[in-house]
């Protein structure tokens, strides 16, 4: 880790750690609030409160790598306690209380230099986020093209080529919707059957699906050409009733 926090604010940490709380059991549900739950179970609650609160830092700060992030809020959740009414009410309180207040002043002369530190491990934690989440979304889409895949190795066995037409351009509309590219059913304009639309990068496309054992010839084309031509006439045309409709109204 190429910033860790100072031995300086490791010790008054633990000194003010040590102070704002008389008794223990005030002491563990403050750490409660402030660390993980698994750190907080391997403390001996049967120690000095001053070994707790040493120990617990000392934990931590030797684990930078995987325990900054709960030093740091440790270290801002001290240095934000303001109220000593608590220590106030005990038999000495104005002694503890100022005790504690001094304890705390002292922490957060060291809690500035560590603001950046503490940004710094909430944008690395957000990056780790978004990490994590783009790889479940990477195994997500892995695992449906998986199946999809399993599903165009069974189109090979089906013996009817009709069905396995249609089989087919559903598997296809499903691989477009897998990938956003906003499909669109099979339609017909004018009798000619257009198997579907997709659209990507703003731009919508019309495809034509077959299966057949041979490769498509020149006529195949020449025909598919003359498809999307008239497609794209009727097209037109019906876009410009629409228009003409919506001025009308």
């Amino acid at each position: 880790m190429a910033k860790v926090i100072s031995p300086a604010a490791l010790v008054a940490l633990k000194e003010a750690l040590s102070n704002i709380y008389w008794y223990k059991s005030d002491l563990r549900s403050f750490l409660a609030s402030s660390i993980s739950p698994a750190l907080l179970s391997s403390l001996n609650w049967q120690d000095y409160k001053r070994n707790i609160a040493a120990h617990v830092v000392d934990y931590m700060a030797k684990r930078q790598d995987q325990f900054q992030g709960d030093l740091l809020h440790l270290l801002a959740a001290v240095a934000g306690v303001n109220d000593f009414s608590h220590l106030e009410r005990l038999e000495g309180g104005s002694e503890k209380a100022a005790a504690a207040r001094k304890a705390v002043e002292a922490l957060r002369k060291h809690t500035g230099g560590h603001d950046a530190l503490a940004e710094e491990e909430q944008q690395a934690e957000h990056r780790r986020q978004q990490a994590h989440e783009a790889r479940l979304r990477t195994k997500a889409v892995r695992e449906r093209l998986e199946s999809l895949n399993q599903e165009y190795m069974g189109l090979l066995t089906d013996p009817n080529p009709q069905q396995r037409g249609y089989r087919l351009e559903k598997l296809l509309r499903s691989l477009f919707e897998l990938f956003d590219l906003d499909p669109r059913a099979s339609f017909k304009i004018v009798g000619e059957q257009i198997d579907g639309a997709f659209t990507f990068e703003s731009t919508d496309y019309l495809f034509e699906g077959k299966w057949q054992q041979e490769p498509v010839g020149a006529a195949d084309l020449d025909a598919f050409a003359g498809k999307l031509a008239l497609s794209w006439i009727t097209l037109s045309a019906f876009s410009c009733r629409s228009m003409a409709f919506r001025t009308t109204v």
